[in-house]
């Protein structure tokens, strides 16, 4: 289970938790994620598609795949607000379009900037 963004206390965080093992106690985890003063359009599928992406590749560690499709996303997300702010134009404005085509190579292999702790 994860909820992709939380807002606790004026913090943006995403939660998750998984059984690794059946029988197993589920582990929850979250991860700490930096407003970005604009409004975006398309994130959440794109968040739900990196994440599934991720979790195919990382079955067992539902968290490293959060790290990696949060990373992700950061970064096509900052990559975004700076080319409209190069391009003159207020990203808090308006709703933007994100940069999924320039931002290819955070997607295939994304720096994880963005790292899970243990939550309870």
């Amino acid at each position: 289970v994860v909820i992709t963004s939380i807002n606790i206390d004026g913090n943006l965080f995403l939660i998750g938790s998984h059984q690794k093992e059946k029988g197993q106690s589920p582990e929850q985890f979250k991860i700490v994620i930096p407003k970005i003063p604009a409004y975006f359009t398309g994130t959440g599928d794109l968040m739900t598609a990196l994440l599934l992406g991720w979790s195919n590749k990382y079955r067992d560690n539902l968290d490293i795949a959060a790290e990696l499709a949060v990373s992700s996303l950061q970064a096509l997300l900052q990559r975004t607000v700076n080319d409209y702010v190069t391009a003159g134009f207020d990203p808090q404005s308006s709703s933007l379009e994100i940069r999924l085509i320039q931002s290819q190579d955070d997607i295939r292999n994304p720096q994880v900037k963005f790292k899970s702790e243990k939550y309870n």
